[in-house]
């Protein structure tokens, strides 16, 4: 079999045997088998399934997850294990340690656990934070420097100083300044005077409040955002809260010293009062011309629309920079509201998704008050 015919009859499975003929390999076999298991479990009788399916115990479930991380690449596998839980019905089976063990972490993964924290028994309540752990650490090593990077350097430009340091310095006044000393000869201009721009100070600065929808469509965005409220706790130049959602609110700013505590301190599904979160973080907000408030919600409102958006636009004309993600995740266009992302464009305040990778730079533009709808529309189809 070419290797064409042989990619497509994997593809499409066994059907396709007789127009691109059988497998031969032992490893493609098996490969072929486990695909079966997950995607054509519904053409199987109910002996079959028995047989080669996922279901009956957890322990052949880790089964399929070992040969799967074995026959395919860490992305694939990925896919492969939300496909299974959600067309096998796997999420009671999640709940058994020696499955946990077997399976790829992932950002999914944690959503899903995440959203059986209330009920997963004690004996599994261990391999379950040691997975999510092990994604949070991944996620902190691939975010943490840029955060910290970009907002500590986030540069106070109306502030000059004239000792700057050379990664500070204001090439274009430094040059306008010392114009007079330029040399022909060297067709360079020789400055006596160094212009730059002043740093903030480490005294805290800046207040950020993270308002988080963890219904369970916002699951990978609740993950990222806990990760970067905890980076965002261990600067000294910010004070930050972090606050949960869903018909109730939870203030989890205590528990930022450890992001894996704030996750378990979350509970996702169930519906959304946005209102209700947002006259929770008035509250908290007590320099407004020094605060920035994140709402990272999809805008279903299970609450009062109206005094929803009434209070957004009261807490930007008292000062407060408000920034309005519609997800804070890798997985592509989100699904949201466009009538209410409509109604707070209207208000000043444009609603945006944002991948994990651009924000730390969103970040840093949104603290130094700079023009966060520029910023989106110069990185649309990036972030």
């Amino acid at each position: 079999m070419s290797a064409p015919a042989r990619r497509w009859r994997l593809v499409l499975g066994a059907p396709a045997e007789d127009g691109l003929g059988g497998l031969s390999d032992a490893a493609d076999v098996a490969m072929d088998r486990a695909l079966s298991a997950l995607y054509n479990a519904d053409e199987q009788t109910p002996s079959e399934k028995r047989a080669g399916g996922l279901g009956g115990s957890a322990p052949r479930v880790a089964r399929w997850l070992g040969d799967i991380r074995g026959y395919f690449p860490s992305t694939v596998v990925e896919i492969m294990q939300r496909d299974a839980v959600e067309r096998l019905n796997l999420t009671e089976l999640l709940l058994e340690p020696e499955l946990l063990e077997a399976v790829e972490p992932d950002v999914h993964l944690v959503g899903t656990l995440l959203s059986l924290n209330r009920v997963m028994p004690e004996t599994t309540r261990a391999s379950a934070r040691s997975v999510v752990e092990k994604v949070v650490r991944e996620i902190e090593r691939r975010i943490a420097a840029r955060t910290v990077t970009a907002v500590s350097g986030a540069l106070n430009r109306a502030a000059r100083v004239t000792r700057p340091r050379l990664r500070d310095i204001d090439w274009d006044r430094t040059i306008r300044s010392n114009l007079a000393h330029y040399l022909p000869e060297y067709r360079t201009v020789v400055p006596q005077r160094l212009i730059g721009y002043g740093r903030r100070a480490r005294a805290v600065r800046r207040d950020v409040v993270l308002a988080i929808d963890q219904s369970g469509s916002m699951a990978s965005s609740v993950v990222y955002a806990s990760v970067f409220g905890a980076v965002l706790a261990s600067m000294r130049a910010l004070r930050t809260s972090l606050v949960v959602f869903d018909t109730a609110v939870v203030d989890l700013t205590e528990q930022l010293t450890d992001p894996v505590d704030v996750l378990f301190g979350t509970q996702l599904g169930g519906g959304t009062d946005i209102n209700r979160a947002i006259a929770y973080c008035q509250q908290l907000i007590t320099r407004p011309d020094d605060t920035l408030f994140v709402l990272i919600s999809d805008l279903y409102e299970g609450g009062i629309r109206t005094e929803m958006l009434r209070r957004i636009g009261a807490m930007k004309e008292s000062g407060v920079q408000v920034l309005m993600l519609l997800a804070l995740s890798d997985d592509g266009a989100p699904a949201y509201d466009h009538d209410n992302a409509a109604a707070l464009a209207g208000l000043g305040v444009p609603a945006f998704a944002c991948t994990p990778d651009r924000f730390p730079d969103l970040l840093a533009v949104a603290l130094d008050r700079g023009d966060v709808h520029a910023w989106a529309n110069a990185n649309a189809g990036r972030s």
